[in-house]
């Protein structure tokens, strides 16, 4: 079973300048800590992708093909690529790229993504949220298993008989996975293209998406996919630390980003009592000591039989060296715990 670590590039607001804090420091801090990552073994960094001033990274294969050339074992994937407002074949070759220049550490999160503000800054009509998704994945998957690719759709001009350079690694294949937040139409086109699945629980408990993975794996199986080359990953919202001080005043980087994205969604402000909660056992948060955070994860392959955990652990911008004592503690307490499974 793998660890990973996903992040976003959360910008933490200064209410006295009225203003994120700088994007450049944010990204650099994360190129130090993905470096920290793979010297602690974790297996897997995710870097995600949005188009607000809120957060550092719009451009994930960037930040990754940085991370590649100060690492040496870590996987480098992007969670999300939003695939809807994305150019399949540029996805190809971003990622191509990155797996020569990592020598064979690419992997690619394909989603929607739950923000939209990528779609009118390309151009592309929110009437069209399905349909682009459905049709961009084809051609992904057709480009990622052929050299020369003839393809027809309806929303993209059509390739005829067109190759897409660099090839990637391993035969030309990319690692590409299918990113769901829990509809079951998305899990049943990832099971019956035999696709890796991740499932984003980040909110409720986790209990109530058993049903969910048990349908992939049934769908998956009755595709006739190779059962043992079935890969299942949960991404839940995570952080690690002795003190219980700053356990506690976590909450509040938690609560200003959540209130920040809840106050464009007609969420309820998040209170301390959801906080707890999602702590819980049977909650979603991964948020506590080594031993807390590696029993829930051991839990959760107990109840979903899961091959990678994906911990979310830079929500509402920590500081620097929290975030790295969090990776330290996840490397060296919680994994030994987790690769003893």
């Amino acid at each position: 079973m793998e660890l990973g670590i996903g992040m976003f590039g959360d910008l933490a607001f200064d209410q006295t300048t009225g203003k994120y804090r700088d994007a450049g420091v944010k990204i650099r801090e994360i190129l130090e800590q993905v470096k920290f990552m793979d010297e602690v073994e974790i297996d897997v960094f995710a870097m995600g992708e949005h188009h607000r001033p809120d957060y550092a990274v719009s451009s994930p294969e960037i930040v990754l093909a940085a991370a590649a050339s100060i690492t040496k074992n870590i996987k480098l994937a992007s969670g999300v690529t939003v695939l809807s407002s994305s150019e399949p074949v540029k996805v190809y070759e971003d990622f191509a790229t990155l797996d020569l220049i990592s020598d064979g550490r690419a992997e690619i999160f394909v989603g929607r993504g739950s923000f939209i503000e990528s779609f009118p800054l390309y151009g592309y009509s929110l009437n069209d949220y399905e349909e682009l998704f459905d049709e961009k994945l084809d051609l992904l998957l057709k480009i990622n298993s052929e050299e020369n690719v003839t393809w027809k759709g309806k929303l993209r001009a059509p390739m005829q008989n067109q190759t897409v350079y660099p090839r990637a690694k391993n035969d030309g294949k990319l690692s590409i996975w299918r990113a769901v937040g829990g509809t079951p139409q998305s899990v049943l086109s990832a099971a019956e293209l035999g696709m890796p699945l991740v499932v984003a629980i980040i909110g409720g408990m986790p209990i109530q998406f058993r049903n969910l993975i048990e349908f992939y794996k049934q769908e998956y199986k009755k595709a006739g996919h190779d059962e043992s080359k079935m890969q299942i990953a949960i991404h839940s919202h995570s952080f690690v630390s002795n003190d219980p001080e700053v356990i506690d005043g976590y909450f509040n980087n938690y609560k200003s980003q959540m209130d920040r994205i809840g106050s464009s969604r007609g969420w309820a402000p998040y209170t301390k009592e959801q906080y707890e909660g999602g702590r819980s056992k049977d909650g979603a948060l991964f948020i506590g000591n080594p031993k807390e955070v590696a029993d829930k994860i051991a839990y959760m392959k107990e109840i979903f039989g899961i091959t990678r955990f994906v911990g979310h652990m830079d929500v509402g911008d920590p500081s620097h060296d929290v975030m790295m004592k969090s990776i330290e503690l996840f490397g060296k307490e919680v994994k030994p715990v987790i690769k003893d499974l």
